[in-house]
């Protein structure tokens, strides 16, 4: 496998340990806009169990023998108003930071879209922090519109 070349693949649970690694950076970069998450220890998803499921789909990238980002898409029931029952939710998006700018969100997107399309799901969402900028720029580098803004209130 020579450096620029990007394996694109379901998660396993040998790799458990680094995406438990991969939720902690997650967790540490979305700190800064949510005051809301409880203090550590945290976790945000179950992936062992995502892995295991067949309603759900783990994808990693590999390049240089390590993954080195993730993501997931689960199936998601819809509010009963709107045009679709189902649709496909996208989270657990994270690249290490050393391989950043290579286009590898664009891949994960792009695996876990062509997976919710085999399920079936036409309409796919995920949610990003509406200060969290270099994460909205490279979602709508992939097609995403911005729809709704979450507000909330103490």
């Amino acid at each position: 496998m020579t450096s620029d070349q990007i394996t694109i693949r379901n998660a396993t649970l040998d790799d458990l340990p680094i995406l438990l690694q991969f939720e902690q950076g997650i967790i540490t970069s979305e700190r800064p806009f949510d005051v809301t998450i409880k203090e550590d220890p945290v976790s945000y998803y179950d992936l062992k169990q995502m892995i295991l499921d067949d309603d759900s789909c783990v994808i990693v990238a590999e390049m240089e023998g390590k993954v080195v980002s993730s993501g997931y898409a689960i199936s998601k029931q819809a509010r009963h108003y709107l045009d679709h029952e189902f649709y496909a939710y996208l989270g657990f998006m994270y690249t290490d930071p050393a391989y950043r700018g290579r286009g590898i969100n664009a891949l994960i997107v792009d695996a876990l879209k062509k997976w919710s399309h085999g399920k079936g799901l036409k309409e796919i969402r995920l949610t990003v922090y509406n200060d969290n900028l270099p994460a909205i720029k490279a979602y709508e580098k992939v097609g995403f519109k911005k729809h709704i803004i979450e507000m909330r209130l103490e």
